[in-house]
C-alpha cells in the first residue's frame, strides 16, 4: 500500500459536452428525431487527454499552462469532485483542497463551525481540531468574525478561512488553485510561507498557479499542460523556460491598423555585433514610422517571456513623419545565460504604441547562482559582489 502523501494520475481522460440551454418539448422532440435519424448529437470537448503523473510523499508540483488547458479539471479529479471519463487517480491520505474561494465552506454556518466540520471531514477529532483552531483564526485574521455566518463574509475573508482550514488541519496531500489572486500581497506572501512550512513537514503539494515567480519559488517540480496534455514534465526552472519560451513565440506585436506608429525594425546585438554577453554593452536598434510629426515617451523591457520586465528604460523621442531611427544602449548588461525578449511601446497624448513583445536575443555569460528553494525566488538578473568576513573589529 502507498504511503500517505502519494499522488498518481494514470492515463486520464476527462471530456465534457456543451449544455441544452433550452428545454420546450419542440426541441426535445427535435432532438429525439435527430438521434432516431442517426444524425450528429452534440460534440464532446476533450479536456484531459491521457494525463498520466506521481508524485511521492513531501514532492511539491506546480502546474502551469493557458486557461482552458485542463489544470482545474485535473485537480477537481485528485479531490473526487468530479470523475475521470477513463484512467484513474489516486491521493492517498488526508487532502485538504482550495480549488474555489468558497470550497468546502458552508455559507448558512459560521466560521467557527466550518473548521470544526471540515475537520472531521479529515478525519480529525474534535480536540486535533481545537488544538490548531487558534493558529488557523489567527491566521485567517478573523478573530471579531469567527462565529458570523459564512455568508456574510468578503470573497477575502472566505479565501483566508478556507485557505487556513486547508493548511493548517495538517493534510497529506495539500492541492491549491489559483485563489491567491483574491487576498492582498501580504496575505499572499503568509500563504506561499505557510505552504513552504506544510512542505518542509512532508505534506505533498499540488499548486496551480498563472504567478511563475510564485511556482518557481514554491515548487520543485514543474507541470506544463496545453490542450488537455502534459506537454513538458521535469525541474520547475526548466520547464517554466519552456513555457515562456512559448508564450513569447505565441505573441505578437498587435498594431492598430489604422495607427500613426508603426515598427519597421528592431534589433539587439552586443559589442561588435555579436550575441550580448554578461556586463558588456548591449544595443538595441529601433526603426519606426510615423504618419504624422508627434512626441511620445518609448519604452523598452527586457523579459523572461510574459510581459513583465526584469529591467525597463524610457525616454522621450520626437517622431518626425516618416521613419525615425533610435538606438539604445546598456553598458553593462545584468542578465545572465539563457533566452530573453525585448518589449516595447511609446505612449502620449498624441502618440501611441501599445505594449508586445518585438525581439528576442540570447545571452552569452554565467549561469545564475541558485538558492535553496523557498528562501528567495532564483533572480533573473546577475550582479558581482564583493565579500569581506573576519571580526567585527576587523572590518
Amino acid at each position: 500500500m502507498s504511503p500517505d502523501g502519494t499522488v498518481a494520475a494514470k492515463q486520464v481522460w476527462k471530456r465534457f459536452r456543451p449544455d441544452r440551454r433550452r428545454v420546450r418539448l419542440s426541441d426535445q422532440l427535435a432532438i429525439l428525431t435527430s438521434r432516431i435519424r442517426g444524425e450528429a448529437r452534440l460534440p464532446w470537448t476533450w479536456a484531459l487527454r491521457d494525463v498520466s503523473f506521481a508524485l511521492s510523499p513531501g514532492e511539491s508540483l506546480g502546474l502551469m499552462g493557458a486557461n482552458g488547458c485542463g489544470k482545474s479539471t485535473l485537480l477537481k479529479i485528485l479531490t473526487r469532485v468530479m470523475y475521470p471519463y477513463a484512467g484513474g487517480v489516486d491521493a492517498v491520505g488526508r487532502v485538504g483542497a482550495l480549488i474555489e474561494v468558497t470550497a468546502g465552506l458552508h455559507t448558512e454556518l459560521s466560521g467557527r463551525e466550518n473548521i470544526f466540520l471540515y475537520g472531521s471531514l479529515l478525519g480529525l477529532s474534535r480536540r486535533e481540531v481545537t488544538r490548531r483552531f487558534d493558529d488557523i483564526i489567527a491566521f485567517a485574521e478573523l478573530e471579531q468574525a469567527v462565529d458570523r455566518q459564512v455568508k456574510h463574509y468578503s470573497s477575502g475573508m472566505k479565501m483566508r478561512l478556507g485557505f487556513g482550514v486547508a493548511a493548517f488541519l495538517e493534510p497529506d496531500v495539500l492541492l491549491v488553485d489559483e485563489v491567491l489572486a483574491v487576498g492582498d500581497a501580504s496575505f499572499q506572501q503568509r500563504c506561499l510561507a505557510r505552504m513552504r512550512e506544510v512542505l518542509a513537514q512532508g505534506t505533498t503539494l499540488v499548486y496551480v498557479s498563472h504567478d511563475l515567480p510564485t511556482i518557481e519559488a514554491t515548487c520543485a517540480r514543474g507541470v506544463w499542460m496545453e490542450r488537455g496534455v502534459i506537454r513538458l514534465d521535469g525541474p520547475v526552472r526548466d520547464v517554466l523556460s519552456e513555457y515562456r519560451r512559448s508564450v513569447e513565440a505565441g505573441a505578437e506585436l498587435q498594431l492598430r491598423d489604422d495607427g500613426d506608429l508603426r515598427v519597421v525594425k528592431v534589433g539587439v546585438s552586443g559589442e561588435g555585433d555579436r550575441l550580448p554577453h554578461t556586463k558588456e554593452p548591449l544595443t538595441a536598434s529601433i526603426v519606426i514610422e510615423a504618419a504624422r510629426d508627434m512626441q511620445g515617451r518609448l519604452f523598452l523591457g527586457v523579459t523572461e517571456g510574459p510581459g513583465t520586465p526584469v529591467l525597463l528604460v524610457s525616454r522621450d523621442v520626437h517622431f518626425d513623419e516618416g521613419k525615425t531611427s533610435v538606438q539604445c544602449r546598456i553598458e553593462e548588461l545584468p542578465l545572465p545565460r539563457g533566452r530573453f525578449y525585448l518589449w516595447m511601446g511609446v505612449f502620449g497624448k498624441r502618440a501611441d504604441l501599445p505594449w508586445g513583445p518585438a525581439a528576442e536575443f540570447d545571452v552569452v555569460g554565467p549561469d545564475l547562482e541558485t538558492a535553496p528553494r523557498g528562501i528567495v525566488r532564483l533572480a533573473p538578473v546577475y550582479a558581482e559582489a564583493k565579500w569581506e568576513q573576519g571580526r567585527p573589529e576587523s572590518l
